[in-house]
């Protein structure tokens, strides 16, 4: 990239995707700092190697995010049986289909016939009972069995692991009320009405002066 680019003259592709040719490596240089872009060899192999005026930090995000998505990219897993498979041998094929579900990865169940086997569907369509009764907690059913030429097929997609929407999980419980407290600035009980004083006592009355003897 850039001045580690060392071969000259080189194969350029501008920004755009236009061809320039081939030019020497220092004008391509200058051409992409007068962009403000980087000069990356894109095809090493080639002569004279491949190189492309980009911007390199959105080059390696991109690249890194197609790869992210690559690596969790959802796979078809299938499993298969026969009408005639027995208990023990459609309980593994059920194990290796819920393995596949926890892994994010959708499963196609295939019952297959063979000459005579087809004038007895039921026996077939008892074994995809079987199954997918045994996996309805597991997945959603995203194709319902039917018949493809001499097999039966449905189709198995895993369940999403967030909660559902709608319901009580985590509902905050009512907290009990408090007891009832009198409101700030309600008047105070008026106090009890006291008993009058008493009032005093009249002074006794003056006695009238004894008259003097004779």
């Amino acid at each position: 990239m850039n001045e580690q680019i060392r071969i000259t003259p080189i194969r350029l592709i501008g920004a755009e995707g236009e061809a320039h040719g081939i030019v020497p490596t220092a004008q391509a240089l200058e051409m992409a700092r007068e962009a403000g872009l980087d000069l990356v060899e894109v095809a090493d192999k080639e002569r004279p190697p491949v190189c492309k005026i980009m911007d390199y930090g959105k080059f390696k995000y991109a690249q890194s995010k197609k790869s992210h998505q690559k690596t969790h990219q959802q796979k078809l897993k299938e499993i298969r049986v026969r009408p005639k498979t027995g208990d023990h041998d459609i309980q593994t094929k059920i194990n290796q289909a819920r393995q596949f579900l926890e892994h994010n990865d959708k499963v196609q169940v295939n019952v297959l016939f063979r000459g005579r086997e087809m004038q007895h569907i039921e026996e077939g369509q008892r074994v995809m009972n079987q199954v997918l009764e045994a996996l309805q907690n597991d997945c959603k059913l995203e194709m319902p069995a039917k018949m493809e030429g001499k097999r039966m097929v449905a189709l198995l997609a895993p369940k999403s692991s967030g909660p559902e929407k709608g319901g009580n999980q985590g509902a905050p419980k009512p907290k009990p009320k408090p007891a009832p407290a009198q409101a700030v600035g309600a008047a105070a009980p008026a106090p009890k009405p006291q008993a009058p004083a008493a009032a005093p006592s009249a002074a006794p009355a003056a006695k009238p002066p004894v008259p003097p003897k004779a």
